[in-house]
């Protein structure tokens, strides 16, 4: 199979999932994410362990998900608030973690264990909070499609705009494929998108739609770059091979890991 049928076919599949356990309900949503968290957690402590950094693989994993299993079942109204008082234990059992482990260099240890905790696990949870802030207290899709339309359609304007008119690179020393016509294709078609979003789901304003848009993509961008230049100091073209011809769960969810908590805090205001 080529690479281009293999990506289409992945690709495809992967909407499906996305969209369908979107659709289905908040808990199908974030149990698709805690899977999502698992997995990519997994994929970055071994990219470290794979470059001679120590970090406390089994730990982060799940504190990580213990973090995500928090904030959605207290949104979900399956926890009181007071559970939430967990979370900075969390990241402090880190440090007391390696109190016992007594191997060299601890504090490199702790800082890349939590490292992947606050850019996976952080970024997951406030992504699946977007839904039930918006709708308050209950669980509303709209957004959440909206948010994957607008990134999907924005991406791939841009691979496409990028491929075929691109001269002016972007940021070369990090990603030397991506151009400064793919960002502006990619902005005009997310754009469009939030448009389009804005004249059936009226829970937003088009001035809304457009703004949120604009952070999906921006901050979409710059997550793609951090991506990028941490797989250029792991040394690796993708960051695992778990989505065939997409490469690792990383790879796939880059832009949503980085632009996830500024969304949540532009649709938080405006749901005020």
């Amino acid at each position: 199979m080529s690479n281009f049928f293999q990506r289409t076919l992945t690709g495809a599949i992967f909407i499906i999932v996305v969209l369908g356990a979107v659709l289905m309900g908040g808990y199908t949503f974030a149990a698709l994410f805690f899977i999502v968290n698992i997995l990519g957690l997994a994929e970055f402590y071994s990219l470290l362990e794979k470059n001679g950094i120590r970090v406390q693989k089994f730990s982060g994993v799940f504190l990580g998900s213990f973090l995500l299993a928090i904030v959605f079942l207290h949104l979900a109204g399956s926890l009181p608030a007071d559970f939430l008082l967990l979370l900075p234990a969390v990241l402090l059992f880190v440090f007391a973690n390696e109190l016992f482990l007594n191997r060299p260099n601890p504090f490199s240890s702790i800082a890349y264990t939590l490292l992947g905790i606050i850019y996976i696990s952080l970024s997951l949870s406030l992504f699946i909070a977007i839904p039930f802030v918006h709708s308050a207290g209950g669980y509303g899709s709209s957004v959440v499609i909206g948010y994957f339309v607008i990134l999907w359609t924005s991406d791939t304007a841009a691979y496409l705009v990028g491929s075929r008119f691109g001269k002016n690179r972007l940021f070369e020393r990090i990603s030397p494929k991506k151009s400064w016509e793919g960002v502006i294709g990619g902005l005009i078609c997310g754009l469009i998108a939030a448009y389009i979003l804005a004249q059936y789901y009226r829970q937003f304003s088009l001035l809304q739609w457009l703004i949120i848009a604009i952070v999906i993509i921006v901050t979409g961008i710059i997550g793609d770059l951090v991506e990028s230049m941490f797989k250029r100091n792991m040394q690796v073209k993708d960051t695992g091979h778990i989505l065939p011809g997409h490469g690792g769960i990383l790879d796939r969810f880059d832009a949503l890991l980085f632009s996830a908590p500024f969304v949540f805090v532009t649709v938080y205001f405006f749901c005020r």
